[in-house]
């Protein structure tokens, strides 16, 4: 059902959301009136977006990769910026392979690999209770799996030496530049999805020292990071013994760390 507003109870909505800072007001009101019910719930939703909740929690939903992904309150909001991460992955995932999404979130990477490439096992991790109950949710549509717990010791043991293709979009923010971010994150997003620790780059660095065992020969890691910490993290992941090299994207404003295991690995 969508909601029908006179064109002045509409004028009153963009304006309520204007007054709270939303740039896009007009667009987002489409979206609330949308996601409405009724009147009465359509200025619940306004009420709760202009407090400055992310629009992709008020409404339930996040486009991504060209599709819907459902995201909860309190659920770390995938970024469009990582789609730059998931067209790499594509490109180097083979048909039918062990596919891992760690910090998965709502499961956004993972679900959209599993729907551009035919046949992969897909198995998703988060250690935040809330992303996982989400993540079910998406990452059921297309067969996958999602656990509960801290990286690595969330995932079966039947799947070390095996997964073809790892995605971690770790938390990279440095733990003192968390305070400077955007309300919207910093209010309603879960820390442990934001912060990094000292230099943004600590679960990187366990990610990178435990991947080895994990993936399969010429199995690969693929991060996402800021510009500023991209030759690091490439650093990063050569010292936990992957062959490692960094891609950037002007488009997406990105940079993705690809890490390889060779055939040789130990």
């Amino acid at each position: 059902m969508v909601v029908s507003l006179s064109s002045a109870a509409l004028s009153t909505v963009v304006a309520r959301l204007r007054a709270a800072g939303c740039v896009f007001a007009e667009d987002e009101a489409a979206l609330l009136v949308s996601a409405a019910a009724d009147e009465p719930h359509l200025d619940v939703l306004v009420g709760r977006r202009v407090e400055g909740l992310p629009l992709e929690q008020v409404v339930g939903w996040a486009e991504f990769c060209g599709r819907r992904v459902e995201v909860d309150p309190g659920v770390f909001v995938p970024r469009r910026r990582s789609e730059f991460l998931v067209e790499e992955a594509v490109a180097l995932t083979r048909p039918g392979a062990v596919v891992v999404d760690l910090c998965c979130g709502t499961g956004a990477l993972g679900v959209a690999l599993a729907r551009a490439v035919a046949g992969v096992e897909l198995h998703a991790a988060d250690v935040d209770p809330a992303a996982v109950r989400c993540a079910r949710r998406n990452a059921g549509r297309v067969g996958g799996r999602v656990y509960e717990g801290d990286l690595f010791g969330a995932l079966p043991v039947s799947l070390r030496g095996r997964v073809g293709m790892l995605l971690a979009n770790v938390p990279y923010v440095p733990s003192g530049a968390v305070r400077s971010l955007p309300a919207e994150a910093r209010l309603y997003e879960p820390k442990v999805a934001l912060d990094g620790g000292a230099d943004g780059l600590e679960v990187l660095r366990r990610v990178g020292g435990e991947a080895p065992g994990w993936l399969a020969p010429e199995g690969r890691l693929l991060v996402e990071v800021s510009e500023r910490q991209c030759e690091r993290a490439v650093e990063v992941l050569a010292a936990g013994g992957l062959e490692a090299r960094a891609v950037r994207s002007a488009r997406w404003d990105s940079c993705v760390v690809v890490g390889r295991r060779s055939r040789v690995h130990g």
